[in-house]
């Protein structure tokens, strides 16, 4: 198993609370947050790079200080956030390396895509503790993932040729002609085989889907066995993902790598009513995930880091 070298361990235990545990926000969104933010599409389109960098320093500055470590993108968000000195010393910095959408094959098979010229060093000189990739995988077509492998396999080994930590994330999703229900069949099977092609990658901490049940969170973590993986909200609503990180805890997830369920209703394109939600609703959310992480960490056996 794919063991951290001691720069990798020691960026892990920045994106960590005090318990060990990674309490990261995620906030590299922007397509998805402009959808967010807009009342119609002419408002989404007005929407600038600037306008929200604005939103994503509220969300640093009001919400991730509550936390160990925030998710941002290159685009928008760093390095102003750092130079401007809105990031707090004490909240660690992952930097998403993800394009925003993807590309789609006449097949319907998703293509991943990077933001140019964002690699381990860019990272670096962003002010980052590690960086963030998320990939596009259909674990049971091969010819749906090749690509994205590629972009994997390059990102693990820029990574640990800098010596940096790299979070590794992946999203499933259904084909053309899919039912919802076969898709939904298949969904904790394509979760943990998926799962299986980013460890043989050599990936040593993901960020992963709820898997769907506790018996699937238990065979994800077993699989892992010592690379720690976090769950991902995927813009639930806040009392189904307190439900979700619960069972994931229980059944050996290593923290929570949370965006949308804890502030989808919070941002707005009126600041000040952004900065008042995220203090009077999102960090009371932060507070009880954080709450249900705490309780299992402190059940369970402490972590390698």
């Amino acid at each position: 198993m794919t063991t951290m070298t001691t720069a990798e361990l020691r960026g892990y235990q920045q994106i960590c609370g005090p318990d060990g545990a990674m309490m990261v926000i995620a906030a590299d969104q922007r397509g998805g947050m402009r959808k967010i933010m807009a009342a119609q599409p002419s408002e989404e389109a007005a929407i600038t790079e600037t306008m929200l960098g604005e939103t994503k320093a509220d969300l640093t500055r009001h919400l991730a200080s509550q936390a160990s470590c925030i998710l941002l993108d290159p685009i928008c968000a760093v390095p102003g956030i750092v130079d401007g000195g809105v990031l707090a010393r004490d909240t660690a910095l992952l930097v998403g390396l993800d394009a925003s959408g993807f590309d789609t094959t006449p097949e319907g098979y998703r293509l991943s895509k990077l933001v140019p010229g964002v690699d381990a060093r860019r990272v670096r000189e962003l002010g980052g503790t590690g960086g963030k990739i998320m990939v596009y995988l259909r674990a049971d077509h091969a010819k749906a993932n090749q690509d994205n492998i590629d972009i994997l396999r390059r990102c693990i080994a820029d990574f640990a040729k800098e010596d940096m930590l790299l979070v590794v994330e992946f999203l499933t999703y259904e084909l053309p002609g899919e039912s919802r229900d076969d898709y939904q069949a298949r969904f904790p099977t394509l979760i943990e085989d998926g799962t299986r092609i980013c460890l043989e990658l050599g990936s040593k901490v993901l960020k992963l889907p709820y898997p769907g049940s506790a018996a699937a969170c238990a065979k994800v973590t077993e699989l892992c066995g010592s690379v720690p993986w976090a769950v991902l909200s995927a813009g639930v609503d806040h009392e189904t993902f307190l439900g979700q990180v619960d069972t994931a805890m229980a059944n050996g997830a290593s923290g929570v790598i949370a965006g949308r369920a804890l502030w989808k209703d919070c941002i707005s394109l009126d600041r000040a009513v952004t900065q008042d939600r995220l203090t009077r609703i999102a960090v009371p959310r932060l507070r009880q995930i954080q709450g249900i992480v705490a309780k299992h960490r402190a059940a369970a056996r402490p972590h390698a880091a």
